[in-house]
Order: structure tokens, then sequence, then C-alpha cells
């Protein structure tokens, strides 16, 4: 038996599994996966807790596949979904003797989540999760169309597939977004990458942001070195695009865009050729693409 509670734990899971987005090509892997299961389940063959890696299992993962063939060259693999969905969550996979392991070439066999087992054994729940699947992780159009038939749904209208595709990211950015600030100031140690200013307070944390180079909505990028620490005036004149930085990291100009006046250390025109503060760690060093892509679109120096 299941409840609304848990059906909406286990849709949040499957809106946000960890999926490989390299250029922003969707790997399917876990998702047909999935899709297969709720089709296990559907006819009546997922009852007990234990799921074995077999052919009948691999036969129906490769027929879903089809359905992805041609923009994913590589062989499909189902001992990759098959494995990594542990870090999902939805089981735990299990070696020859039975046991958990963290090896996945020894993973014959993976225990479900009861909660997540009993979810699937729920047909309102199958039919939210195959929508959910289908949308957030297949392209429009063809590979979705072909999904709907495969599973036996209609093809939903547009306001229904984009609602499905949003279902549960307005929460996982807002997590995404404060990791990003989280990540991003402390490398920085909260002082100002542009002018070298640091402020802490107990009240109001840092006056430092965590700024965006490869802009977010754009971009969907949250990762550290997509990121410079700058504080408010520095981030805004950033995101205006009146300065912006050379792969080498030294500030480039927009002069003649703006007019401005104070004490010479606050002067933006000041700063062209100095290199900013970067972090110790050069893990967090921003990427030189997203400079790239800054310099490009947003820097008003042409």
């Amino acid at each position: 038996m299941t409840t609304p509670a848990q059906c909406e734990h286990w849709l949040r899971v499957v809106a946000n599994l960890r999926v490989d987005r390299k250029n922003g090509n969707i790997a399917p892997h876990k998702p047909l996966l999935l899709l297969v299961l709720a089709e296990l389940a559907e006819q009546g063959n997922l009852r007990e807790p234990l799921l074995w890696l077999t052919g009948d299992l691999a036969f129906r993962f490769l027929a879903f596949w089809t359905i992805v063939a041609e923009r994913r060259s590589q062989r499909p693999e189902i001992t990759l979904p098959f494995y990594h969905l542990h870090g999902d969550g939805c089981w735990e996979p299990l070696d020859e003797d039975g046991k958990p392991t963290l090896e996945r070439r020894r993973a014959i066999a993976a225990k479900l989540d009861e909660g997540f087992l009993a979810c699937l054994n729920d047909q309102r729940f199958r039919e939210s999760m195959r929508r959910v699947l289908i949308a957030k992780y297949f392209r429009d159009g063809g590979e979705r169309a072909a999904l709907y038939s495969l599973v036996g749904l209609p093809v939903p209208p547009d306001e229904i597939v984009k609602a499905d595709t949003r279902l549960f990211a307005v929460a996982r950015e807002r997590g995404r977004e404060a990791r990003f600030r989280l990540t991003v100031v402390p490398a920085y140690n909260y002082t100002c990458a542009l002018t070298g200013y640091r402020l802490t307070t107990m009240r109001s944390g840092s006056i430092v942001d965590a700024a965006h180079i490869h802009q977010f909505s754009d971009s969907r990028n949250n990762h550290p070195q997509n990121g410079i620490a700058l504080c408010k005036n520095a981030h805004w004149l950033f995101d205006q695009g009146l300065w912006s930085l050379t792969d080498d990291y030294e500030v480039i100009v927009a002069v003649g865009r703006f007019d401005e006046a104070g004490p010479d250390a606050f002067l933006l025109r000041r700063s062209p050729g100095r290199q900013i503060d970067l972090p110790a760690n050069r893990s967090y060093w921003p990427d030189r693409s997203h400079l790239a892509w800054h310099r490009k679109h947003k820097f008003q120096g042409g």
C-alpha cells in the first residue's frame, strides 16, 4: 500500500536523476531502465524486491534503446544504469554472494527500496513516472512520441508535457543555486576577485556574491568554474558587460562605454591589465570557455 507522500518522494527522485548532460545531450540509460521496470511491474513481474540482471532484462532495455539509437553512437550497456541507479536511492547493487557491492562489474542483482517497489506496483504512480521520465529526459518530437506509444500512453498536450518537464525543477534549482554560492564564495575567501574587498557580518554574511560568468538563464550551469566571487558593484558591472576577463584572468574594460567618478581605488577604469584575485585551489578557477562566452555575448568593449 502506498501513500501520497511516498509516491511524491519517488516522483521527485525520478524527476531529478543524476544523469550525464554533456553538451546538452542527456544520457538516457537511467530513464530507459526505469521505463523497463514500469513495464515489468505492469505485467505483474516485479513483486519481489530482488531484481536480477538477466538476459530478459537486457533484451527489454535494448528494445527501449532503439528509440534513442540515432543520437547515441556508443554501444548500449545495461550494467551502467543497473549499477548507478543506487546513487539515486532506487536500489542497492549486490554481488554474486548477495552482498552490497561498490564495483559495477560485480553487480548481478539489486535490492529495490521497498517504498519504490510499492510505488512501481501502483498504476497511478507508474503513469505519472512514465510521463515525467519521457518529458524530462527525451527529445521533443520523435523520441517522446515513440516512447508514449511504446508505453501505451496518449501523447499529452504541449502544456502538459511542459508541466511534466518542470515538475520539481524549481526546488532543485534553488538547491543548486545555494550550493553554487556555498562553493564559490568561500573558495575566494569571501573576497571580491576584482576589488580585493572583503567584509563579513554576523547578521548578513558576506558582501560578496557568487556571480555566474556564462549567464545562468542561458547555460543552466551552476558548476563552480562558471562562478566568480564579486562584491555588489563589481557584480553589476560584470553583468552589464562593462568589464570582462582574458584567458589569463586579466581585466579588460569597456572603455568609453561609461562615465564614473570617485576615489581611485573604486574606479573601474583603473583596472585594465590587472589579474583578478583567484582561489588558492586551481580547480575553482574560472573555466576559459565560460570567459570566452562572456567576452562574446556580454562584454561591450568589442
